[in-house]
């Protein structure tokens, strides 16, 4: 007798918030977070495959996306971290590309210029930056220089009188081959410390050129970009970017974000593998009916609520002003680590459509090995926890 079908989308925790999280957030956040939902849906989930097929970045988003108003959640629009943690594991949810865009420009980016920027550049600057009238880039890791560039940036910033002289090269560079702007980290030569440069991409001697071949993100327009001779007037020195320590203060808070990606990608895998459980039909019976695949459904969501769990106690450190950078650092070794997991038990459930971006499953397995790796490997995160809770740092 062959099993009765089942409405996927009518299903009890069809959302994935099993633990209800949500519920965590003020009446108004929890509104937004659904309009913002519902516009992924609408704008993005149709068409994230093709362009991802295709290596292209969907430009014609970006008007969209400045017109729903999600910029700096918290320090501009006074939302909690909780939100735009959430908010950051939706827009991963949807596409893992498009949220590495948001990443970088409201991240990274952004960031940069909110913390490290004086009042009076942040005044001329944040206005376009928050309307997406200029798009912006962080440059900070190089073609030699990867979890080693705290000590190691061999781009280089040379006083010279009103200007500063840039020279060297950076790699893997998101929104940089489109990018009105970028923030460049480069070792000044009279201190030998790293700082921080606002750079117009228009100027004589930059170069950004798209990397090409990656299995991972391919929507992304990475780029490596070659400084030669570049001219950036001493103004656009941020004020506060005058040691990698202050660097440190953007990366603390984006890490922090690529975690709550590894939330998303979960999220987007239970998602596609529940949905083909349910409706896939073998042996004349839904694939759901048999009891591996119910456990790796069940692993896949342990993994998402446990790493959804961590991240919701840090977002609340965060808004206490009590979070530290090894916490952060604990976060996102631990929540990548669970996401591989995750995207891989989904890619098996199913099957040989799970190596076409037909069915998703196989972007979200792809994109999962960028997440994995960016703002500080696993080894590397892992190690930055384990200096905190042994006094003795393992990293050369």
């Amino acid at each position: 007798m062959m099993a009765a079908t089942v409405d996927a989308n009518n299903l009890p925790y069809a959302d994935g918030d099993f633990y209800a999280f949500e519920q965590l957030l003020s009446d108004a956040e929890r509104e937004r977070l659904q309009e913002v939902r519902d516009f992924l849906a609408k704008e993005v989930k149709p068409i994230a495959a093709d362009y991802w097929n295709r290596a292209e970045f969907p430009m014609e988003l970006i008007p969209k996306i400045a017109e729903l108003d999600v910029m700096s959640p918290v320090r501009r629009q006074g939302h909690s971290n909780l939100f735009a943690g959430l908010l950051h594991a939706e827009f991963t949810r949807a596409d893992t590309s498009f949220a590495t865009f948001m990443g970088v420009h409201d991240g990274l980016f952004t960031g940069s210029l909110e913390l490290l920027a004086s009042d009076e550049q942040k005044e001329r600057w944040l206005p376009d930056v928050y309307a997406m009238k200029k798009i912006g880039a962080f440059g900070l890791t190089e073609p030699l220089g990867g979890s080693d560039v705290a000590g190691g940036t061999r781009t280089t910033a040379t006083r010279d009188g009103d200007h500063w002289v840039l020279n060297g090269a950076k790699r893997w560079i998101g929104n940089a081959t489109f990018s009105d702007w970028v923030v460049i980290y480069a070792r000044d030569v009279a201190d030998n410390q790293v700082k921080a440069f606002l750079v117009d991409t228009a100027t004589e001697g930059y170069r950004a050129s798209k990397i090409e071949n990656k299995i991972s993100l391919r929507s992304v327009q990475n780029a490596d970009i070659t400084l030669e001779n570049v001219m950036v007037p001493d103004e656009f020195k941020l004020a506060h970017g005058n040691s990698f320590k202050d660097t440190n203060r953007v990366l603390k808070v984006t890490r922090l974000a690529v975690a709550w990606q590894a939330v998303g990608q979960q999220l987007a895998a239970f998602d596609i593998a529940r949905r083909y459980a349910v409706e896939r039909m073998q042996f004349g019976r839904p694939l759901a009916s048999f009891q591996l695949v119910q456990e790796q459904l069940t692993q896949i969501l342990g993994n998402a609520v446990a790493s959804t769990g961590m991240m919701v106690r840090l977002a609340q450190l965060e808004d206490a002003g009590q979070a530290k950078d090894e916490q952060s650092a604990l976060a996102k070794a631990f929540t990548t680590a669970r996401m591989r997991e995750s995207v891989a038990i989904g890619r098996s459930l199913l099957g040989g459509n799970g190596i076409v971006t037909d069915y998703e499953m196989a972007k979200v397995f792809a994109d999962a090995e960028a997440i994995y790796s960016y703002e500080g490997t696993y080894e590397i995160n892992a190690l930055v926890t384990g200096r905190s809770i042994t006094g003795i740092s393992a990293i050369v």
